[in-house]
């Protein structure tokens, strides 16, 4: 398995010399967060690690003295930090050293998908970081591995190899780069056993994790489709709420998302059922769903990377209405809708959905993504009007 530059890599390296505050590596299990900050970073400290630990626990001094802040320096020292937040102190322990020596040293902190999960709720921390949220690969990164300038990227033809190991093998690092099928079934069924028994454990007081193993094999096959909770929850055998509550908790830890529908008026939108998708579009049996899957994951990444470089405030929504009419994706930019997605695997026949929405909701574009279509040289956000575009074209254009 040969490792290729990851365009986090980039991102956090310019992180590291525009800004003073820590950087924050939040994303799912063995998406590759570790291998990236390790390769930036002068000192790696993991607290699974017992020796790393006694260089943490004493407090911000002892860090200070592991990272070698007594010593002269010609630059600031990187410090990477994994695996702390299961130090229950691990909030205070990072402002203090913030507060005492964050002009003297710079500080990566990362973890599993767990971390995302003890940043919520009282942030003390707040001012002393910014956050960047990683992804699998994509296409986009597949071609580039330097900053992006701006949102949008002139097209680019993804490698034929490159685009069939994202099909069939996802975009989480080890089964995209390995491209070896038995080894993604493995690897693929470990992941999910270990959000079940490790990170939910660690996390929640779920008395009965079968029920969640149970809720989590429904989830995997019903990727792309509305989640309606009232269905739900007598499959599992279990009330409306706890469903909700047990969807949420798989939300952030990172094994599916939720994209809402789109209203001007939020608690509108809040009422609404959501759509679901798998974080691994490669578990995604149907080729339609996965073909709808793996565009949604692109979009996802590319929202939260645009507003993580500061580019704007990105969200991922759908649009419905009464009729029951729908088109797969609307990305919105500062609370207005941009451009709309349709993704069809094959289906070239342009949506009449996508004419409609687009005057209902004034987006500048509105694609239809068609999985099966060759390359094409050709930008397609120069386009105003409704049109089909390859799947591989219009996926190049983002992160």
């Amino acid at each position: 398995m040969t490792e290729r530059p990851r365009w986090y890599g980039a991102v956090l390296r310019d992180h590291l010399d525009r800004h003073r505050q820590m950087a924050l590596v939040s994303g799912p299990r063995q998406v590759g967060k570790t291998t990236v900050c390790r390769s930036i970073g002068d000192k790696y400290l993991n607290y699974d690690n017992a020796d790393d630990r006694r260089a943490l626990l004493p407090g911000p001094a002892a860090l200070a003295v592991s990272l070698g802040l007594d010593r002269l320096r010609a630059k600031r020292p990187v410090g990477v930090l994994d695996e702390l937040h299961k130090y229950p102190k691990w909030k205070q322990l990072l402002k203090g050293f913030f507060d005492t020596y964050g002009d003297k040293a710079r500080l990566i902190v990362t973890g599993s998908s767990r971390l995302d999960v003890f940043r919520r709720g009282g942030d003390s921390l707040m001012g002393r970081y910014f956050l960047y949220r990683m992804h699998p690969w994509s296409v986009g990164e597949s071609l580039r591995a330097e900053l992006p300038q701006g949102e949008i990227q002139p097209p680019a033809e993804i490698a034929s190899a490159d685009w069939e190991a994202l099909w069939e093998h996802g975009g989480f690092p080890e089964p995209f780069l390995r491209r070896d099928s038995r080894f993604t079934r493995r690897w693929r069924s470990l992941r999910r056993e270990q959000l079940a028994r490790e990170d939910l454990r660690d996390v929640s007081q779920v008395q009965d994790l079968r029920m969640i193993e149970t809720l989590m094999l429904l989830l995997a096959e019903r990727s792309g489709q509305q989640l309606v909770y009232s269905n739900l929850a007598p499959e599992i055998g279990v009330a409306v709420d706890t469903v909700k509550r047990w969807v949420d908790l798989l939300q952030r830890l990172h094994y599916g998302f939720l994209v809402r529908p789109w209203f001007v008026n939020v608690a509108k939108a809040l009422r609404k059922e959501p759509k679901w998708f798998l974080r691994d579009w490669s578990g995604v049996a149907d080729d339609g769903a996965r073909a709808e899957t793996l565009a949604a994951c692109h979009l996802l990444k590319a929202v939260e990377g645009w507003t993580d470089l500061g580019f704007g405030d990105f969200e991922l929504r759908y649009v419905r209405d009464k009729s029951k009419r729908e088109v797969d994706f609307l990305v919105v930019r500062d609370r207005h809708p941009w451009f709309l997605v349709e993704v069809k695997l094959s289906d070239t026949g342009l949506s009449p959905a996508l004419g409609r929405f687009q005057a209902q909701t004034g987006a500048a574009h509105a694609f239809q993504a068609v999985t099966s279509l060759p390359y094409e040289a050709a930008d397609c956000f120069t386009v105003k009007h409704p049109v089909v575009v390859p799947a591989r074209t219009f996926l190049a254009q983002l992160l």
